[in-house]
This record gives C-alpha cells, structure tokens and sequence, in this order.
C-alpha cells in the first residue's frame, strides 16, 4: 500500500564529469530534484546540456571515461550512490529502476524474438525461469498494447511505433519504481507520439511506476508531466508543478524555451534564443545563462542560488532573491 506523495527518488548535489583530451566535461554538476511515486517529471533543455548523462548517472551507466562521480540518489529511505557496482546491480539496475535508451527501437537485437528480449530482465534481475518470464512479457504486451503473436517477431518486423512499446514493456517487466525514457518518441510520427504518451500516461495509473522522461519535445511532454525540470549547462535551473510552469516559467532560460514552442490557437510567431550554450569543458562562472540573457545585470557574476518561489516552485536565478 503506497502513500499519497511519497517520495520514491531525492538526488542531492549528483555530479558526473569526463575526462577528455581536451579537458574535463561537468556533464552533470551539482543536481538536485525530487520525485514521487506515480508522477512523472520531465527534464527539458537543448541537446548537450546534459540530460541523458543525468540519466546515465542516476542508473550507474558510466562510460569508462567517466571522472568525478558524486552526490546521492536517495531511492525511498536508501542511498544508492553507497552500493558498491556488484550490490547495484543486483538490487537497483533493472529491478528497481529501468530505462528505455535513446535511439530504443535500434537498441533491439535483430536475431532475437522479441518476446525473449522483454523476457530476459525477468529471469536475469528477477530469477524468474524461462516460462514464468516469459508469461511476464506476454502481461506486459497486453499493458502495452502489443499483440500478443508479436512474441514470436523479430524487431525489424515491426514497426517503429510497436518497437517502441517492445522497449517499454522491457524497461516494465519487472515492475520497477522507477523507469527512465530518454526521447522515447524522437523518431516517431505526431500520431504515434500521441499514442505512446497516452500509453505512458495509463501505465503510470495502472503500475503506480514513477518516470523520468527527457526530451526535446515540450509540446508532447506536457501531457505526461506532474512536474518540469529545466536543465542548463550541467545544472537544473528551475523545477516544479507542471500547471503552473507551462503557464508562467520563472527562469529567463525556461521563459525563452517556452516562447519557442509553435502555438496551434495564437498569432504569436515561435521566437529562438540568440547565442549558443556554454561548453561544458568550461562553464562560466556565475549564472551559465548569463551570456544569453536578456535580463542580465551585474549579480550575474555571482554564482545563483536555488531560490524557493510560490511554495514548491524552485529557480537559479537572481532575479527572484
């Protein structure tokens, strides 16, 4: 029996840095957000401001160039950054919480069934053996809406639309806490976009599963998000209630965001946002929105707090101190 608004994640100060020839990446550089059970929060940005690194480093897929790595990922009353990588993925990687990868529908192995693919978790991370796993992924397709005959496909049989819910019945099947989607409907059309987003949003009732979802795409996220987390340059720079951040953001960078979004029912033309992100092998100090900001002044400089505004509502900047 859950409890209404309970915390399922905390990450506190998560950092996760890249050793280049060039220099050091701070992908991800002192993120905090949380999470309740059955909600979903959506992380939005431009590319390369660190999104699915962020979500590479709350599930502990680390590339080997991999440098600093530090913080806490609260899951319920545990901190998993304390796990050593053997205990990780025993306890937390699959069973607790899945993912679906970018670029998911291509991630799927060509010669094997799809059906033993969303299987395997279940008899890897589960101990479930072969029958019992794979009545598991048959439950699974039906949630996802997937023929129950496709068990027996290949994914080059299928189309990009019921790949995609073959990788999301996947990331399902062992009925995690927590599933991460990084753009799971980038390579989709409008129509099947919407179809999986409603899926989503039925799965998170139906399981009580709690989801990341990253994205570029703001107008579809909207119907999934309970809250919005806005990243910048390695750092989130405003967080909260969903309603309340597509009516009126707070943070400069998130205003710009939204005013680029196409509006189907106003005259308004999209606006873009002058200049270019920072790089992150050498982030400026002080505001990182600050070189593009229309409401820069001499604070700036300074590095910005996470400021508490209207109750819950949290942004990086000056202007609201």
């Amino acid at each position: 029996m859950t409890t209404a608004n309970e915390t399922i994640l905390k990450v506190r100060n998560l950092r996760l840095h890249f050793l280049t020839r060039r220099g050091i990446v701070q992908a991800v550089d002192g993120v905090d957000f949380d999470l309740n059970r059955n909600e979903a929060t959506v992380i939005i940005g431009e590319s390369g401001c660190g999104k699915s690194s962020l979500a590479k480093a709350i599930l502990r897929l680390l590339p080997r160039n991999a440098g600093l790595y530090d913080g806490e990922v609260w899951l319920q009353d545990q901190n998993i950054m304390t796990l050593n990588d053997e205990d990780f993925r025993r306890q937390i990687r699959w069973k607790r919480i899945s993912m679906v990868p970018q670029a998911a529908m291509n991630a799927l192995n060509p010669v094997i069934r799809i059906g033993d693919q969303v299987a395997e978790p279940a008899i890897v991370h589960m101990g479930m053996d072969d029958e019992e796993a794979m009545k598991s992924a048959v439950r699974m397709f039906e949630h996802v809406g997937v023929p129950i005959d496709f068990i027996h496909r290949y994914a080059f049989e299928l189309s990009g639309g019921m790949r995609q819910r073959a990788a999301l019945a996947m990331s399902l099947v062992t009925l995690p806490d927590l599933v991460i989607l990084d753009e799971p409907t980038s390579a989709l059309d409008v129509l099947t976009q919407a179809n999986i987003m409603n899926l989503m949003k039925r799965m998170k009732h139906e399981l009580e599963t709690s989801f990341i979802l990253i994205t570029h795409d703001i107008a579809t996220s909207s119907e999934l998000a309970d809250n919005v987390a806005v990243m910048y340059a390695g750092q989130i720079v405003e967080v909260g209630d969903a309603r309340r951040f597509f009516s009126r953001p707070l943070h400069p960078y998130s205003q710009a965001l939204m005013a680029s979004v196409p509006r189907l029912r106003e005259t308004v033309e999209p606006q873009f946002i002058s200049g270019q992100p920072p790089s992150l092998l050498n982030p400026p100090t002080g505001c990182r929105f600050k070189d593009r900001c229309p409401s820069r002044f001499d604070r700036c400089d300074e590095d910005p707090p996470m400021i508490i505004k209207e109750g819950d509502r949290q942004v990086r900047c000056w202007l609201y101190v």
